[in-house]
């Protein structure tokens, strides 16, 4: 028996806030801010917006890891912060975010005619997210009543390390049947989501303008002028060069090119891994 190379895509691997719902990611930022600011610590939207990607409790820790913020805790309590201390905020953060996960749950505009054309070409559709599965099951219920199922989920505290970890994309290539990870392409708006794809050995498509690096509305997006929008085009792709995504684009809806594309380098016998 001999390894063939594929010679086309089997799976899209899609990230939930920033790629499919919630466009500009902002239902996990908030809460964040929130959050902390219950133990008297100020955390800003651009700080809460730098781990983004990472499972919740990990995003927390990275947080106050940072010198400003654990010296802010430090004023507050004391202390710089300790793992007991990123669970209390972790455990407040979590009602938070299920009680108003709904205000940020519509679907990024063409992301349900973009994922049927996938689905139209034999791709199937698997998803993960750096949301625990308490907050993942709900986002999941969300989508659903406005028309979008993925065919497997994959919540962050279902793996035994989240992103950067590849575990969870891995875990949609065993429960879809992908028969080489080569065959699957990752989307997502994070750097840790573009590094897990990259260590699962996918083609990887960074989404530059619908999540958390540009982090504005649909509306706020669409209303820059193309002078600002190149130069927040450049300021992104910077942020991701360490994480080497195969491609970057705007939004999801930019994806099906993509998607052509890769199949035609597949068909030329060329990997994820060596590109």
């Amino acid at each position: 028996m001999n390894y063939q190379n594929p010679n086309t895509l089997q799976a899209a691997i899609l990230d939930w806030a920033g790629t499919v719902v919630d466009f500009g990611s902002f239902a996990p930022t908030q809460i964040f801010v929130e959050a902390f600011a219950e133990f008297d610590v100020q955390v800003s939207i651009e700080e809460a917006r730098g781990p983004m990607g990472m499972g919740k409790w990990d995003h927390i820790r990275t947080l106050c890891d940072q010198p400003q913020v654990a010296e802010r805790y430090r004023k507050a309590f004391g202390r710089t912060p300790t793992d007991d201390d990123v669970t209390a905020i972790y455990e407040r953060f979590m009602p938070l975010q299920i009680e108003k996960i709904a205000e940020h749950s519509a679907l990024i505009p063409g992301a349900l005619e973009t994922i049927a054309a996938l689905r139209a070409q034999g791709i199937k559709i698997g998803s993960c997210s750096g949301y625990p599965k308490q907050v993942m099951d709900k986002v999941v219920e969300l989508a659903a009543t406005n028309g979008y199922i993925a065919d497997h989920v994959v919540a962050t505290d279902e793996v035994p390390n989240g992103r950067p970890w590849p575990a969870q994309a891995l875990a949609n290539v065993i429960a879809l049947g992908i028969d080489d990870v080569a065959a699957c392409v990752k989307i997502d708006d994070t750097v840790p989501g573009i590094l897990e794809g990259r260590r699962a050995g996918m083609w990887t498509v960074a989404l530059t303008c619908s999540g958390n690096a540009l982090g504005l509305t649909y509306e706020q997006f669409r209303a820059l002028d193309p002078a600002t929008l190149a130069g927040e085009r450049q300021r992104i792709e910077t942020l991701f060069a360490g994480s080497r995504p195969h491609y970057l684009i705007d939004t999801i809806t930019d994806l099906p090119g993509v998607i052509a594309d890769i199949n035609q380098r597949l068909a030329r016998g060329e990997m994820p891994q060596s590109a």
